[in-house]
């Protein structure tokens, strides 16, 4: 039977994520940017042809919840999210351009009537690009209580085996569509970077111990499907020499906790099916990943408002890493 429902900082090296919230000044859409002091980049285009895809399309003719009428969709700065967009004092640039990684996640009171308790604090939504190398790695933070946004990691990964020609060609083809392949060129590091200071980023937040932890502190990565954690993560360790972190070793994967708990009669096989399910509008481009992961962070929240619980869906034997133990018997292959 289906069960679709109806209808900052402390002053401290750890940064608690507990007093994230409060810097949204209780209304997350509402924050004001901050100017950035990052330094100025060169005079590279930001998204010309960075276009919005929406679908209301549903059978069940039920619409999207934490729509507002008033409510302007703008796509993310790809400078801001990584830290290095110079034009925060540019009106046209604030006013075309996102710098608020919490703004498309409005809190609506009535989305906590059915919430469960959870077995994490904090979900790592998480969303990779790249088929032969990583190319774009994007983690959001939400808080599992408040259901709400609480920061954002974002880099785009600039492969360490692929030759300048076919990785330009790579880039060309994949983000020149959206109009962004010019930030890519401008900002992408090397995976070894990016990962060190994703770690940097994870101890902050209090939410990894640093060289001396294993898994996440009342954390759990969130994906739409096994192969970001499965596949991709280990088999860019291996190409960019780095250990396989710890905190890697367990994952949730949403479409199996969604086949378990909405149970619909026509399995929801990505992200698009689940949001075309649920009637949730898919913003951003489909295939860049830090819009991608907000979107899956939109059916992770609709998810917890509907009252699903969200646990662990697969693990990682600590004696043979490269052997995943799946939890759920019914679940997405």
């Amino acid at each position: 039977m289906s069960r679709f429902p109806p209808c900052f900082q402390p002053q401290s090296k750890c940064i608690a994520l507990n007093r994230l919230l409060p810097c949204f000044t209780m209304n997350p859409i509402l924050q004001t940017p901050q100017k950035s002091t990052c330094q100025s980049l060169s005079n590279a285009t930001v998204a010309a042809h960075y276009q919005p895809y929406s679908s209301f399309s549903s059978s069940s003719g039920r619409s999207s919840t934490n729509v507002d009428s008033s409510f302007r969709w703008k796509p993310m700065c790809l400078y801001y999210s990584q830290g290095k967009c110079s034009k925060m004092d540019d009106p046209s640039h604030v006013d075309k351009f996102n710098h608020d990684c919490s703004r498309d996640f409005p809190v609506n009171a009535a989305d906590f009537h059915r919430k469960q308790p959870q077995d994490f604090d904090f979900f790592l939504v998480l969303d990779l690009e790249g088929k032969v190398e990583i190319l774009e790695f994007p983690v959001l933070i939400i808080d599992a209580k408040a259901m709400a946004v609480v920061d954002l990691f974002h880099r785009f990964v600039r492969p360490s085996a692929m030759s300048e020609q076919r990785t330009s060609e790579y880039i060309e083809r994949k983000y020149g569509k959206f109009g962004v392949d010019g930030v890519w060129h401008a900002t992408a590091l090397p995976f070894k970077e990016v990962l060190e200071q994703f770690e940097t980023w994870l101890t902050q937040r209090c939410l990894w111990k640093g060289k001396h932890g294993t898994c996440l502190n009342r954390a759990a990565f969130v994906t739409c499907g096994n192969w970001d954690l499965k596949t991709i993560v280990p088999h860019q360790c291996k190409v960019s020499e780095v250990k396989l972190p710890a905190y890697f070793m367990e994952w949730i994967n949403l479409k199996d906790v969604y086949q378990n708990f909405y149970n619909p009669k026509q399995e929801a096989r990505g992200m698009r099916a689940m949001m075309d399910q649920l009637r949730i509008p898919i913003l951003g481009s489909h295939h860049l990943g830090i819009d991608d992961t907000k979107n899956i962070a939109r059916v992770l929240l609709r998810m917890l408002a509907d009252g699903a619980v969200i646990p662990i869906t697969a693990r990682r034997s600590p004696a043979s890493p490269d052997n995943v133990n799946f939890l759920y018997k019914n679940r997405i292959r």
